[in-house]
């Protein structure tokens, strides 16, 4: 017994090894997917040791010292209009931004995972029942639907990432409807019907592995939007409230100095094109690695 386990193990860890080796092969031929990832990488880096390298408390003001320009002695990146450092509140922006993204990326994805899988395996009514639902939100405008949510619940930093997740399912939803009606008809999955499988088992042990691969992509992808539409509420007042650094926050605070100091907006505007550039490669390497078809 103990000899056959050991073939086995060597028989499926190879397969499984040489499988992730090529996805990585695939992947780091893509330079702008790597760059995507060094740069988001980078971000990270700066969110998670926040504290320890921004030269300035994000909130702290200094009324002498207003509107400094770039490379202001202890101002690398100036200061605003209350006297507060550029790059710390940057750094500590990017707490935020990645924080909203994930979260919804996260509500995103487990709702729309498990509605289009519960819509693409049992069909009929129920796949009638849960597209209809997704047509409704559809069938409204993104932003005009967000903007009317946070309205109602007033604007907060968990109201915008509850919104966003609620409001983002849809899509996840219909890519994992189609993997699964494709899925469910392989000879594998009634192989395993036949044998007496439940459907739960088939559910999750046959059917949402094969579909995880879109829903990686798709995150990626997602998580750049909910950077922007959380970048687009602050703008507009309706999501994270001063004096909290934000992005979006920046951008609204320092649109009424533009033409005296325009860096003030510059370089919050040059953090979220950076962030969400780095997302869309990082999506494009994760599809092209996980399809099957360029391993070679």
């Amino acid at each position: 017994m103990r000899r056959k386990r050991k073939t086995d193990c060597c028989t499926t860890a190879p397969q499984e090894c040489s499988r992730l080796q090529k996805s990585l092969r695939v992947f780091c031929r893509n330079r702008l997917a790597v760059i995507g990832t060094v740069i988001l990488a980078g971000f990270v880096v700066c969110a998670v040791f926040a504290p320890y390298i921004a030269p300035h408390p994000p909130l702290a003001m200094d009324l002498s010292s207003l509107h400094k320009p770039p490379g202001t002695p202890g101002h690398l990146l100036g200061t605003d209009n209350l006297g507060r450092d550029v790059l710390s509140r940057l750094i500590f922006g990017s707490r935020i931004s990645l924080s909203v993204g994930l979260v919804v990326v996260s509500i995103a994805a487990a709702i729309g995972t498990a509605m289009g899988l519960l819509s693409g395996y049992f069909g009929r009514f129920v796949d009638v029942a849960i597209m209809r639902i997704v047509e409704i939100f559809v069938a409204f405008p993104f932003l005009i639907l967000v903007v009317a949510a946070i309205a109602l619940l007033g604007p907060s930093l968990y109201n915008v990432m509850i919104v966003l997740g609620l409001v983002s399912w849809p899509l996840y939803a219909r890519l994992v409807r189609s993997e699964v009606l494709a899925i469910r008809e392989m000879p594998y999955v009634e192989a395993a019907r036949a044998i007496g499988a439940g459907n739960i088992r088939i559910m999750f042990r046959h059917i949402l592995p094969n579909c995880l691969s879109v829903v990686l992509v798709t995150a990626a992808m997602g998580m750049a939007g909910a950077i922007l539409s959380t970048a687009a509420l602050g703008f507009l007042g309706l999501g994270v409230q001063p004096p909290t650094p934000e992005w979006g926050m920046m951008l609204n605070e320092s649109k009424a100095f533009l033409r005296r100091y325009p860096w003030e907006i510059f370089y919050p505007g040059v953090a979220i094109m950076l962030v969400v550039l780095a997302l869309n490669f990082l999506g494009d390497g994760l599809r092209d690695a996980l399809d099957p078809r360029l391993h070679r």
